[in-house]
């Protein structure tokens, strides 16, 4: 998998974060007839909130992101990309991993939205999510939060963490 790390994002990070975003879904968009080189990178920056998002680094270099966004019965995962050469890597399933397993101990549902045929949705449905709507370019995806240990052992709820951690990779959730 490789040494990775996550840190805060900030607004500096936009333009590499959206050229990243244009390189990584330009063939899915390209398929379903979508591609079009300024909306691809205008969308991101429309959407871009540095205070919900992750920059991922390997070696000390932008690798990819990630945006965790608070709503009101769920959070959203999105602008979730990785550079092509670290795909298949195991380097998006450990990012999801911590994500997820954070969301699970605050009890909180996960929705995303993939594009259609896009292979990153086989990786949400190995952690759990499942087809909640979908029309002819984007897949709609919910991940029901997972119970703790302690909760199914009959031992009361997990006591919730601070609003802020550091997870294992150094990231501040």
């Amino acid at each position: 998998m490789g040494d990775w790390e996550m840190r805060p994002a900030s607004v500096a990070d936009v333009e590499a974060v959206a050229e990243l975003r244009a390189v990584v879904l330009r063939a899915d968009l390209e398929r379903l007839g979508r591609y079009d080189e300024q909306w691809v990178r205008q969308r991101l920056r429309d959407g871009f909130e540095p205070a919900h998002t992750w920059v991922i680094e390997v070696g000390g270099a932008l690798a990819g992101c990630v945006a965790l966004r608070p709503a009101e019965d769920a959070h959203w995962l999105e602008h979730f990309y990785l550079a092509p050469h670290l795909q298949g890597r195991g380097i998006g399933a450990a990012v999801l991993r911590e994500l997820l397993e954070q969301c699970d101990r605050d009890g909180t549902r996960v929705r995303l939205n993939v594009l259609q045929g896009s292979a990153a949705r086989r990786l949400y449905e190995r952690h759990g999510f499942g087809l909640e709507a979908e029309d002819p370019v984007d897949v709609f995806m919910v991940r029901e939060a997972v119970r703790g240990v302690r909760e199914r052992a009959g031992a009361g709820p997990v006591p919730a963490p601070p609003p802020r951690v550091t997870t294992t990779r150094g990231c501040v959730l």
